[in-house]
């Protein structure tokens, strides 16, 4: 398994980044690389964990599934719906605060299986991943902050 993370400093509070990033069904609000996004079903009970969304990038149409949720700290799912050769890919945000601001990681992880191939394949689709982490973060930020 490879994983990339990527970093950033956003002025606001966790709890506002919190809010934006647990509204998981309103992605494409802040992401600019996604065109829909929409609430599936919830948890088990109304539960955030297990909670899935479906993503729409161009033609492509992903969903997602909470695998974790820790209020103001983490939040992790996995994506579904990519090439099988992709046997499991994941994003997890992490905040911590800073004074003012707070950092916030995307990590992504990406499983293809054994052997040199797979893990040079692994790491191609990492560096793919780390782009559209920089786009989310900048979304982000943007949306946080309240900046133009």
């Amino acid at each position: 398994m490879a994983d990339i993370s990527r970093s950033r400093t956003i002025t606001a509070p966790p709890q506002a980044i919190w809010d934006v990033l647990a509204d998981f069904g309103s992605l494409s609000a802040w992401a600019d690389d996604v065109d829909h996004s929409c609430i599936l079903n919830h948890g088990p009970g109304g539960a955030a964990k297990g909670t899935t969304r479906r993503v729409q990038v161009g033609r492509n149409v992903l969903v997602e599934r909470i695998t974790e949720f820790d209020p103001a700290v983490a939040l992790a799912y996995d994506v579904e719906g990519l090439p099988r050769r992709l046997r499991t890919v994941a994003n997890r945000w992490t905040l911590r605060t800073f004074g003012t601001t707070t950092r916030v990681t995307l990590t992504s992880s990406v499983e293809i299986g054994p052997g040199p191939v797979a893990g040079a394949a692994e790491w191609a689709v990492c560096r793919t991943m780390a782009k559209l982490s920089d786009s989310m973060l900048t979304g982000l930020a943007r949306r946080t902050e309240n900046t133009p």
